[in-house]
């Protein structure tokens, strides 16, 4: 079992953590598909990844229908839990080459849940429709159609690749220094006109309730967090570190940490910002 564990557990935590958006769900999954295999006759782990894959995509399936009911009563807007992925992180504690970016983990939440498994399954672990069935309980037609649905949600062509966001650090760096300029047209000239900021503080710390979009609306909004800087007691210590496979940038206010934020980069101009600010989503960061 514990061979098992050091083998799987990898694949096992990026499965159930893209399937649930959530740090804690995804350890917690995997920590009960564990347990019971304890009570698993040897006799059925002729084939363990796919046994355990089936196991874990159950269990977050289960958990999702749970989370939707939460994420209904949730104040102002949800964003997945951010996951530290330094460049020295070992394999097994994620496989980074089967991790979705953070823009795709938001896109995510557009879609039922079959339709997300079957998308995490096929584009994040490249899975063969033959193994995806079998995990999901339905038949391979069935999941064909459901990703195809899957990606018309995303606004992604059914021949589109799926592709991280490029010049991540460059990006940061960009993104930082037009901040620091202070000018909102510095700002606007590297956001995309249609840019969307959203901002998750769980109704636990000050976020924007609903998203803003537009280039001006976006710089205005940056600008006017730039300006309440000099009011946080402790001031604030800004680091660039890597975030879900991409550059990101942490913020903390003393010993703790304030916000995540992530950029997503599409023709050369900032798309999305993603502020991530409910305590509650940055409690493993601390580990």
């Amino acid at each position: 079992m514990q061979e098992l564990y050091e083998q799987y557990k990898g694949l096992l935590f990026t499965l159930a953590y893209q399937l649930t958006g959530s740090v804690s769900d995804a350890e917690d999954a995997v920590q009960d598909v564990f347990l019971k295999m304890y009570d698993v006759n040897p006799e059925r782990l002729v084939e363990p990844k796919a046994y355990l894959c089936k196991m874990v995509t159950n269990r977050c399936l289960d958990l999702l229908k749970s989370a939707r009911k939460r994420r209904e009563q949730y104040f102002g807007q949800w964003l997945p839990e951010p996951i530290l992925t330094p460049e020295d992180e070992s394999i097994d504690s994620i496989v980074r080459s089967e991790l979705l970016s953070y823009a795709m983990l938001v896109l995510l939440e557009r879609l039922s849940i079959a339709e997300r498994a079957v998308f995490v399954l096929r584009e994040a672990l490249s899975f063969e429709y033959t193994v995806i069935a079998e995990l999901v309980g339905k038949s391979e037609t069935n999941c064909r159609k459901l990703l195809s649905r899957a990606r018309g949600k995303m606004g992604i062509g059914m021949e589109e690749p799926i592709l991280p966001e490029a010049g991540s650090e460059e990006w940061v760096r960009r993104f930082l220094s037009a901040l620091e300029r202070g000018n909102v047209d510095t700002i606007v000239s590297i956001l995309a006109k249609d840019v969307v900021l959203v901002s998750d503080g769980g109704g636990k710390t000050s976020a924007a309730v609903h998203p803003i979009k537009s280039s001006d609306l976006v710089a205005r909004f940056l600008l006017g967090v730039i300006r309440k800087v000099p009011h946080y007691e402790g001031g604030w210590q800004v680091e660039m570190t890597y975030i879900n496979g991409q550059a990101g940038l942490i913020i903390r206010s003393g010993e703790l940490i304030d916000t995540v934020v992530m950029l997503h980069v599409e023709r050369n101009a900032i798309q999305n910002v993603y502020f991530v600010r409910n305590p509650d989503k940055m409690r493993h960061l601390l580990r």
